[in-house]
């Protein structure tokens, strides 16, 4: 998942992650591979480390421990092989999220080694997490008011990391010293949200190391992540463009992209105090509803399918002064997040802000919520040690390795032409458009099946892409205790590739 947030409420209220966060019960500290167990997975596990140079430049200076968890495969068929699952963000343990990648994964480890690293920066590997300040509840506190500057000096102090070495090709090199220590011959790469820009780096630095790779939810090299903001409009548009299409939403929610407006200007001029029920508590609470709160819990909702059905009825209640179904979203957040947000503004400024044009800025600040995250990051990155990447880091990739790109039509970080970017010098590539997927197809739809296929055969040819349109749309919700099951109609064909032999 693309994000950027910072400490305090905001890790925890305006972006939530879309993979589910588990804990590590227990993980080996020495330079060999020991037994270890992770949340939500019954079998023993392998993990271990590889220390490696903060700064490679400096071979004999300071080290970290870059960990790592290998799920081992069911029969050991392949055993010089193993899928490498890369988390998004950037921030995310991979480690952590083992559970879910276990689960997505399934079928190729009949087959093949599960192989989880915690990209530097994240999880394990010298993580470089910033306290948030759990005095403030993040039902009252107001966004608006925070300086982003401070914030971030004072997450700077609490580091003991040289944060210019977090980027992502200086932990491409880590990933491969992984690979080595275990005797991989080759990896099956999957890549989602950020992690297909780890994947993309892989394919372009070391490719005899690679089988195939698996691109989820592209962020493609030629492309700011910032542009991430342009891509929660085109979802809300594509929501309300839903609705209206369908009669029975029509009928009830006839002026729904009014009322949207209508919301947004109100929290533009001023924010909403409620009193409401603590939604985790039972408790007696208040709710400060900002502009930057309201549009966080929808861009959040809209990264589920299941959570993108509540939106038309929580966007018409809420222009009518109810707020319960937004509540009801915000409370989702709660929780906290899976973040080191060091090592993801260690990324982003150094990989990310400066790549605008003049049109882009302009196109993000009229967007929903574009230009405030611009704003954000620009005052982060103001204060945050720096070591831009050079032009060539935003070159596409030139690759003939098998590679699967796969994008929702629904997503609001990672939309489809994004992919076709992606693959514009890739000649044994091939686009999957799942129609009503969001962000994260393989963890949505038979994708899953299909990386498995492609993975054994390590060809896009002959794979069955017609299950992504099964299933037909989701529907909404047209009040708080039914859901109007429907059917879009989505043009079929939706796979696009430019490998030759290939759907």
């Amino acid at each position: 998942m693309l994000t950027w947030t910072w400490p305090r409420y905001t890790q925890s209220v305006i972006l939530r992650l879309y993979l589910v966060s588990v804990g590590l019960f227990a993980s080996d500290h020495s330079n060999g591979s020991d037994d270890c167990y992770i949340a939500g997975i019954d079998d023993r596990l392998r993990c271990g480390l590889v220390k490696v140079a903060e700064n490679p430049s400096q071979p004999n200076g300071r080290k970290i421990d870059i960990h790592y968890a290998v799920i081992p495969a069911i029969k050991n068929i392949h055993r010089h092989e193993a899928l490498l699952a890369i988390a998004g963000g950037p921030g995310q343990s991979a480690i952590d999220n083992g559970r879910l990648f276990h689960r997505t994964f399934s079928d190729i480890r009949q087959t093949r080694d599960l192989l989880l690293i915690d990209q530097r920066g994240t999880g394990r590997s010298n993580g470089l997490q910033c306290r948030e300040d759990k005095t403030i509840s993040p039902l009252i506190v107001d966004d608006r008011i925070f300086d982003i500057a401070l914030e971030s000096k004072q997450c700077l102090a609490q580091l003991d990391a040289d944060v210019t070495q977090y980027t992502s090709a200086i932990a491409l090199a880590d990933f491969e010293a992984v690979r080595k220590q275990l005797g991989y011959h080759k990896l099956h790469l999957y890549g989602i949200s950020y992690g297909t820009r780890m994947a993309q780096l892989y394919m372009r630095e070391y490719p005899e190391a690679l089988a195939t790779v698996t691109l989820d939810g592209v962020l493609p090299m030629q492309q700011s992540a910032l542009a991430v903001g342009l891509a929660v409009d085109r979802a809300i548009q594509l929501l309300l463009a839903e609705c209206a299409r369908l009669d029975d939403c029509r009928n009830q929610f006839p002026t729904l992209d009014h009322s949207l407006d209508t919301i947004s200007a109100q929290l533009g001029r001023s924010p909403i105090k409620l009193q409401v029920v603590h939604p985790t508590s039972g408790e007696p609470a208040e709710f400060l509803l900002t502009r930057g709160k309201f549009f966080g819990v929808l861009r959040l909702a809209l990264y589920s399918p299941n959570t993108r059905s509540l939106l038309p009825l929580a966007i018409d209640r809420a222009a009518r002064g109810n707020y319960q179904a937004i509540l009801g979203l915000y409370s989702l957040t709660l929780g906290g997040l899976d973040m080191s947000m060091g090592m993801h503004a260690s990324v982003v400024c150094n990989e990310d802000l400066h790549r605008f044009s003049g049109n882009l800025i302009g196109q993000l600040k009229r967007s929903r919520i574009g230009g405030s995250m611009l704003d954000q990051i620009s005052e982060i990155c103001s204060v945050w040690p720096t070591n831009i990447v050079d032009e060539n880091f935003s070159q596409p990739i030139s690759s003939d390795i098998p590679t699967l790109l796969l994008s929702g039509q629904q997503d609001p970080a990672t939309p489809p032409e994004w992919a076709d970017l992606a693959m514009l010098e890739m000649t044994a590539a091939a686009h999957l458009v799942a129609p009503y997927a969001s962000h994260g197809v393989a963890m949505q739809t038979c994708a899953n099946s299909l990386i498995a296929d492609f993975v054994d055969t390590r060809s896009t040819a002959g794979l069955k892409s017609e299950c992504l349109e099964e299933g037909g749309a989701g529907g909404f919700y047209l009040n708080a205790n039914s859901i109007d099951i429907v059917s879009a109609t989505v043009p079929k064909g939706q796979l696009r590739n430019n490998a030759e032999g290939a759907l």
